[in-house]
């Protein structure tokens, strides 16, 4: 199985790396060339020179990039990976996006004979770098079969959630979560440091409780040490977010906590810290919290 990776941010360069690792034929595309070439250095991969050469051969075409807008662009425009692919090939779209960006590219796949599956991700850079990311797949149940071998590479777990779409519906549930757990875990940790606990001996105490989660075992400590600059930006966090209040409207629901959250995380970017990760919503937290 030939297998293209088109965006080698911090998630897709790893990702790409395990599937050379699990045996795969890998060729890679970046908009940076010195990018792909470094990835193809690293890996022992082939570095295309142009989306046309890196896709047209592909049994499976790999997508990680920005946003909605990029996805169009490395696939439905003019100059996109559709115009390439061979009949009977297969699209995943691993960027998170909109469910209806799903849709759309379920129907230009299929007017060009290309399957297609949307398989958003979680786990941060450093699940992409240990091959242990979460995979929320929409699409057919014999497509999701088919491509176990590939997600198996830099996945711990793969999950068919429904038709096209869900994966992404599925992906802004696991944002929603994110945040309202970080709301809570900056509000405790507050609290705790008022108090007088020390943070390591509180999070070794509570993670194998009710209370634990991955923010609080990976977060808590670094969070209390004023330690932001970790994996995923809080500009990506909005972005995904808004997908989340977009699908709330369409379904007629408001969500409060994640309205509120959006707009932290807002204020905090207009501060000039949008490339801190997203625990850094603790500053907002504090802000509140002062009497």
């Amino acid at each position: 199985m030939k297998v293209s990776f088109v965006g080698l941010g911090v998630m897709g360069f790893p990702m790409a790396g395990h599937l050379v690792k699990a045996g795969f034929e890998v060729s890679v595309f970046n908009r940076t060339q010195t990018k792909a070439d470094l990835w193809a250095q690293t890996y022992q991969g082939i570095a295309a020179s142009s989306l046309q050469e890196c896709v047209a051969d592909a049994d499976v075409v790999l997508l990680c990039v920005g946003n909605d807008d990029d996805v169009r662009s490395m696939t439905t425009s003019q100059t996109g990976a559709l115009q390439y692919m061979k009949s009977g090939a297969i699209l995943v779209d691993h960027t998170t996006t909109s469910a209806l960006l799903a849709e759309e590219l379920s129907k230009a796949c299929s007017e060009v004979e290309v399957r297609f599956m949307d398989a958003p991700v979680s786990g941060g850079q450093a699940g992409a770098e240990n091959g242990v990311l979460t995979i929320m797949c929409g699409g057919e149940q014999d497509l999701f079969d088919e491509l176990q071998p590939v997600f198996n590479a830099y996945g711990k777990s793969s999950v068919l959630m429904g038709v096209v779409g869900q994966g992404q519906r599925a992906k802004m549930v696991n944002q929603i979560c994110i945040a309202g757990v970080l709301n809570g875990l900056s509000e405790g940790l507050i609290l705790a440091e008022k108090s007088g606990l020390d943070i390591s001996t509180l999070v070794d105490c509570l993670k194998n409780g009710a209370a634990g989660s991955w923010q609080m075992e990976n977060r808590a400590v670094t969070m209390s040490q004023d330690k932001f600059d970790f994996g995923f930006a809080i500009d990506w966090m909005i972005k995904d977010l808004g997908f989340c209040l977009d699908e709330a409207q369409r379904q007629g629901i408001q969500l409060p906590l994640t309205e509120k959250s959006v707009q932290a995380y807002k204020e905090l970017s207009l501060e000039g810290l949008g490339r801190m990760d997203t625990s850094v919503l603790m500053k907002a937290v504090e802000k509140e919290s002062k009497l």
